[in-house]
């Protein structure tokens, strides 16, 4: 018999962990310090931060640090105490639920201690071991996860390929025919976090008179950026009546914890009673639940900070443009930058942007992406300023001429890279 912990170090830590040693601390669980917001410090240095998902700016507002303070105050961070189905359910819960539910344009609203936990809890609950699975190939992670926990089948479509969605649908529709039992719960996301591009809901929904399926859409990151009022993809692709399951994360635009799910009131019923993430977990705390309430206010009566976000989002993305970058089809704030280069060129231009140019921005290198390829991502906010974008703008540039000239190449992540200086860069 092998010991467990020894088959888990054999691999050096997985395909990330193997550079833990290296890594930690700079290339991963960096530590930003200071006010949130465009500037931040890293490791004692001003930096411009491209790497927060804090798109209306509201991670910092001082209405937000007043209500958060305040809701601290009278409540601390105990109450309610216990899951909401036992002793943890407040009118303030179902307060925010039910608002949540009318700017959705949906029934009902589930509120959810974490994002990344409730929407595999929603998976878990809503599917069953004769259901079938039909999702996009580049749905996120805790997508992935939730579904791992299922036992039905899967089918994967293309990225946003249609043709290939229908060929997917096709099977699953015959594997449920020769069941003679169980339904097709297709998963997209709203905005896809890596590429930046919208998913084809309005297309895929289209389908229904077709195909008989359900919907669950992750809007992470459309929730209080798309639409004219900021409801999400659904709103900004008029299709929100047809997605069955809306689920967003306040994370992101909201800058706080948690998330919902939101659709009819009869499924929301039933999930509120077989959703296990909730039922066996303690409840939001007051101070979140009050938070999540003022930020959804100023969501819905301040416009100016959505249009400050693409402000700033176009003139980012144009400006990276007009110098020669591709950005991919990114159609929302998510802004990708696509390079050519190995590991060691991509940590040596990571450490040039943060060490010469005060740039803190996100890469993604192998093995998350092929061998050969950088991806950065960038996060504009409604807090960067212009100052921001040209100083990013003009550092993007000069590094990417030494990246096409080689000069990263002899580049070495030095053994003692956690004194490096400025200079050695």
């Amino acid at each position: 018999m092998a010991d467990i912990f020894a088959r888990l170090l054999k691999d050096a830590g997985g395909p990330i962990g193997q550079h833990r040693e290296r890594a930690h601390g700079y290339f991963a669980f960096p530590k930003l310090e200071g006010e949130l917001g465009s500037r931040m410090k890293f490791r004692g240095k001003d930096v411009i931060v491209w790497s927060l998902n804090n798109y209306l700016g509201l991670a910092n507002h001082p209405e937000i640090r007043k209500a958060d303070t305040e809701a601290s105050a009278a409540y601390g961070l105990a109450y309610p105490m216990g899951a909401r189905m036992m002793s943890g359910n407040t009118a303030k819960h179902e307060e925010l639920e039910a608002r949540l539910a009318s700017f959705e344009q949906k029934e009902d609203a589930i509120l959810l201690n974490y994002g990344y936990q409730g929407i595999m809890s929603v998976i878990d609950a809503v599917c069953g071991r004769h259901d079938v699975i039909v999702y996009d190939a580049e749905c996120h992670a805790c997508i992935m996860d939730g579904m791992r926990m299922q036992l039905g089948h899967k089918f994967v479509f293309k990225h946003n390929d249609i043709a290939d969605f229908e060929k997917q649908m096709e099977r699953a529709t015959a594997l449920i025919a020769k069941q003679g039992q169980g339904g097709i719960l297709v998963i997209s996301e709203g905005v896809f976090g890596m590429a930046g591009d919208q998913g084809k809901i309005k297309e895929i929904v289209a389908l229904k008179d077709k195909f008989e399926f359900r919907i669950l859409v992750d809007d992470a990151h459309g929730f209080g950026t798309l639409g004219e009022k900021g409801a999400g993809v659904g709103e900004a692709q008029d299709c929100q009546d047809q997605i069955d399951l809306y689920f967003s994360t306040f994370a992101k635009s909201m800058a706080s914890i948690g998330g919902f799910i939101a659709g009819d009131k009869e499924i929301m019923d039933y999930i509120r009673y077989n959703i296990r993430s909730q039922i066996f977990a303690k409840s939001l705390p007051m101070p979140f639940v009050i938070g999540n309430l003022k930020r959804l206010d100023m969501l819905q009566t301040m416009p100016e900070l959505k249009e400050k976000l693409w402000s700033n989002a176009l003139k980012l993305q144009n400006g990276l443009k007009e110098k020669g970058f591709d950005i991919g089809n990114t159609n929302t704030p998510v802004t990708p930058v696509y390079m050519k280069g190995g590991v060691e060129e991509a940590t040596a231009m990571v450490m040039d942007l943060r060490e010469n140019y005060s740039i803190f921005a996100s890469i993604v290198v192998y093995p998350v992406i092929p061998k050969g390829h950088i991806i950065y991502r960038l996060i504009p906010s409604a807090a960067h300023t212009d100052e921001d974008i040209q100083q990013t703008l003009i550092a993007f540039s000069e590094t990417k001429k030494k990246l096409d000239a080689g000069a990263y190449k002899v580049a070495e992540i030095p053994d003692d890279w956690r004194n490096v200086k400025a200079s050695d860069c």
